[in-house]
């Protein structure tokens, strides 16, 4: 994991805001996902959790698949080295242009969410001459009750809804330019919990077993949206793999044992769990005070720059991320409200946060934040630097900015 030196030297070679990306860190959590699931399972990245270019670069080599959610992350997807069979492209609003796109570079794998897409599908197929391989999402009507974000048992966006999945079935199977090749689901997002993850699992087994039992062939892939959460805060507890690997796995031996899917490719969706705990959001304080009796840190990276840090990508309640003091990490503890430095109220990063006692001119550093961070934040908003972005890889800093539209540094004389 990077060190605080390391940090540090990144923020003084930098500036601030700047993310970095921990690649040595990246590794070492995909080996663990293989050592616990790869018995049967692949991986496939979720390109939106941290569409990066470099990063995207570095992580082609290592995972099985990359999965995308519009057309534009297919591109950086292949400009990051990927190729296009090795893609699966989901999203529930897919315009006709990206399916038509999708399906003329021999994409791997449509994830169709509703006829509409198929029958856009075929079309487009037929007119170009080929058949496109295509994935059937299904929305479940029941699951845990253990995700930050639940996208099933009501009404949703997200693919065809299980009391429905045996007519779709029928409706793809007479479609003559596609080419059916299994099941996906993914029902819900960031859970830490155990037991309801291991529930999961055994809910997609199920509905994938009696959706190809309808079928009648046997699928060539089903994809398992994993849904595992990271520890954002203090109080949280990262997911112990190996135990829920012993528990999940002997139901997928079941399953394997099946000659339905004896043959069949299983993979494991994940964004957020592989490099959300990799990356590191720095800010310097660029402003103290005091007002009615609450310590106050201004510092430079607001909402603009990291929404959920802020609590503002479907929080009820906002809460205080793991955030550290980089530059004084032995100070005495002090409480403060930290806020950014944008003109609203509601930019604030913590409340009563403790932290080592800080200055003007202190790097701190908001943990977790190598998924959904600046590309998931309204960076125009005020039109403050965008932040920077960073690879640390084997302790060599490299930086891996994409976007610099209106950054701007302060020199000294």
């Amino acid at each position: 994991m990077a060190t605080r030196e390391e940090l540090l030297a990144a923020a003084g070679a930098l500036g601030t805001p700047l993310y970095v990306y921990d690649l040595d860190l990246i590794r070492a959590r995909l080996e663990r996902l293989r050592d616990a699931f790869g018995r049967h399972f692949g991986v496939s990245f979720a390109v939106k959790s941290n569409p990066n270019v470099a990063l995207l670069k570095a992580l082609a080599p290592l995972v099985d698949s990359f999965d995308v959610s519009a057309f534009a992350e297919a591109e950086r997807a292949i400009a990051a080295g990927m190729e296009p069979e090795r893609l699966t492209f989901c999203g529930p609003g897919k315009r006709p242009e990206e399916i038509r796109r999708a399906v003329r570079i021999g994409l791997g794998e449509l994830v169709v969410e509703s006829l509409h897409e198929a029958r856009l599908a075929d079309r487009f197929a037929g007119e170009l001459g080929t058949r496109q391989t295509v994935l059937l999402r299904i929305n479940p009507a029941t699951s845990p009750r253990a995700f930050g974000v639940n996208m099933s048992g009501k009404p949703s966006q997200f693919g065809i809804d299980e009391e429905e999945m045996a007519a779709a079935i029928d409706a793809l199977a007479v479609l003559p330019n596609l080419d059916l090749a299994g099941f996906h689901i993914y029902s819900g997002s960031n859970s830490l919990s155990h037991e309801g993850l291991a529930e999961n699992f055994g809910i997609l087994t199920d509905i994938f077993r009696r959706a190809t039992a309808h079928w009648g062939q046997k699928p060539r892939k089903l994809v398992f949206g994993a849904g595992f959460g990271v520890p954002y805060l203090p109080t949280d507890a990262e997911i112990d793999l190996a135990a829920l690997a012993a528990e999940v796995l002997p139901g997928i031996d079941a399953l394997k044992a099946e000659p339905a899917f004896a043959e069949t490719e299983l993979e494991l969706e994940l964004g957020r769990w592989l490099v959300g705990p990799c990356g590191w959001l720095l800010s310097s304080i660029i402003g103290a005070k005091a007002s009615r009796g609450t310590e106050l840190r201004i510092c430079d990276a607001g909402f603009n720059t990291h929404l959920a840090a802020y609590g503002m990508m479907g929080s009820v309640i906002r809460r205080n991320w793991r955030i550290a003091n980089l530059s004084n990490p032995e100070g005495s503890i002090e409480r403060y409200t930290v806020v950014g430095p944008l003109c609203t109220t509601i930019d604030t990063l913590a409340t009563k946060l403790e932290l080592p006692a800080t200055s003007i001119g202190d790097v701190i550093a908001i943990e977790n934040s190598g998924a959904y961070g600046l590309t998931s934040s309204p960076t125009r908003f005020i039109s403050h630097p965008e932040p920077r972005e960073a690879l640390l890889d084997g302790g060599r800093l490299t930086e891996v900015s994409e976007s610099l539209l209106n950054h701007w540094r302060l020199a000294d004389n």
